[in-house]
């Protein structure tokens, strides 16, 4: 197969824009705000292209402590979003978030990049970089469910071991979807890129395999990590509301 990608001018890049126009239309004539979703995408179009030039920079980076603050910084943005559902309990859920997500992202990413990958060295910018944003990220996002579910099933029960146990199943929902649907339903991100760069699909597939059990490892952990080490916090919350 070609390696060849076809690389996309800006003028191209602008045409893509085109789908959304539309969208952007129907939010506004439905009043769904209309000025949130523009103000969305003109985000992600600022954000992607400085963390291109970013990334840039760092992946000719040689420095292991550099590599290391990135990693910190994206673990600790990670742990803050994750606890947005509840805001009112950011700041003293937040050292049980970074703690999960550590645990649970930082053991599958090691795993991956030294176990599979065998990376050398082991801070290789341009493989560690963009796993750990898969990961890190697929960690907020189940912390996130898990901690806006058992604070719902907590105002419903006293019973913590129930509630984490629901919590957990609705954390786990859209990984457990995605690990049905991917092959058949869709081709996830890094499998289509690598086919459009001209890497053989079995290779693609290879690594997709991969990317699906970093996902699956890296949400199952973090978010049983923070159920299992947040329990003392909500049953003295419950004990503190119960009446004298």
């Amino acid at each position: 197969m070609s390696a060849d990608i076809y690389q996309i001018s800006l003028s191209g890049l602008a045409i893509a824009f085109i789908p959304v126009i539309p969208v952007l239309y129907f939010y506004y004539r439905w009043q769904l705000g209309a000025g949130k979703l523009g103000y969305g995408l003109a985000r992600m179009l600022g954000q992607l292209l400085v963390i291109g030039y970013f990334l840039t920079f760092i992946f000719q980076s040689e420095s292991a402590s550099l590599i290391l603050t990135v990693l910190t910084l994206m673990l600790l943005v990670a742990s803050w979003i994750a606890l947005g559902e509840v805001a009112h309990q950011r700041k003293s859920l937040f050292i049980y978030a970074a703690l999960s997500i550590f645990l649970g992202a930082g053991s599958t990413l090691l795993i991956i990049t030294q176990g599979v990958l065998e990376l050398d060295p082991w801070y290789q910018p341009q493989y560690l970089i963009p796993l750990s944003g898969m990961i890190f990220a697929n960690s907020m996002n189940a912390v996130s469910l898990a901690a806006e579910r058992i604070n719902s099933e907590l105002g419903s029960t006293a019973d913590y071991d129930t509630a984490k146990r629901l919590a957990y199943r609705a954390a786990m929902i859209p990984v457990s979807n995605s690990l049905l649907a991917v092959g058949l339903v869709s081709l996830p991100g890094m499998m289509t890129g690598q086919i459009l760069s001209g890497v053989s699909p079995l290779i693609a597939a290879r690594y997709q395999i991969m990317v699906m059990c970093m996902i699956a490892g890296s949400a199952g952990l973090s978010s049983a990590f923070f159920l299992t080490i947040v329990k003392s916090y909500f049953e003295q919350r419950i004990v503190d509301s119960s009446p004298q």
